[in-house]
């Protein structure tokens, strides 16, 4: 089993307060990294699991000036994953659509610009976390869809112009994950059972699995690696 030492590193997670972000930053921590999170509620307390391994830093994504507050307040960090994201229940609403994308891509976006100075300074990597829906489309989630190949595609023009700069930035892009997104699908017997037939391994995803992809993405281990995807899905897009 590959291991990985970020004793010396300093990581921010956005949206490390559940699901994949919770699964990430738990495994930066549990590789002796300093892990920064961020989350939308006023203090971590306010999650339902207990983030106390984590320095939490306030921010919402939807909010340039939060984003901004966020940069200054996370200091000088080696490694940049830009986990949050959201979906909306009308995407084909001017609204619902101006939101995800705002969130999910011009967020993450703009802090890769806000981080570039230090990443590199210090030879940072980037992980953006994008989804299945990069690469296929999701027709009930226009927006969703277009945010996550967005990000791929901004994965790989940043990656080629920043490999000048030591900075390498990757993708990694999960399935059906076992987080509170999923919660309703999982819950509905029929739904459940029609998505694992659509999943050559049968099971969902946890978030620790996702969390290894993106730790070996930002390991010296993946180097030679940039302007990547790799996607974490029980096989999906074989189908």
């Amino acid at each position: 089993m590959m291991a990985f030492d970020f004793s010396s590193k300093n990581v921010l997670v956005t949206g490390g307060t559940q699901g994949i972000g919770l699964g990430i930053a738990s495994a930066f921590a549990a590789s002796g990294a300093h892990v920064i999170i961020s989350g939308t509620r006023k203090a971590p307390g306010d999650y339902p699991d207990d983030l106390s391994l984590f320095t939490y830093i306030q921010a919402r994504m939807d909010e340039p000036a939060d984003r901004a507050r966020l940069a200054e307040a996370a200091g000088p960090i080696d490694i940049l994953v830009n986990n949050a994201g959201q979906s909306h229940p009308d995407e084909y609403s001017t609204e619902g659509y101006g939101l995800v994308i705002e969130v999910n891509l011009n967020a993450a976006a703009e802090l890769c610009y806000l981080f570039h100075p230090v990443l590199r300074e210090r030879g940072g990597t980037i992980v953006n976390v994008g989804s299945c829906a990069s690469f296929i489309a999701i027709g009930y989630a226009p927006a969703y869809t277009a945010s996550k190949a967005g990000l791929m595609g901004f994965t790989r023009a940043v990656a080629d112009q920043w490999a000048r700069d030591g900075i390498r930035v990757n993708l990694v892009a999960p399935g059906f994950i076992e987080t509170r997104m999923t919660a309703g699908v999982r819950a509905d017997e029929r739904k459940a059972g029609n998505t694992l037939r659509t999943i050559p391994v049968r099971r969902f995803g946890t978030p620790a699995e996702v969390a290894a992809a993106a730790l070996f993405l930002a390991s010296p281990q993946a180097s030679y690696i940039t302007g990547q995807s790799i996607v974490v899905d029980g096989g999906l897009m074989l189908r």
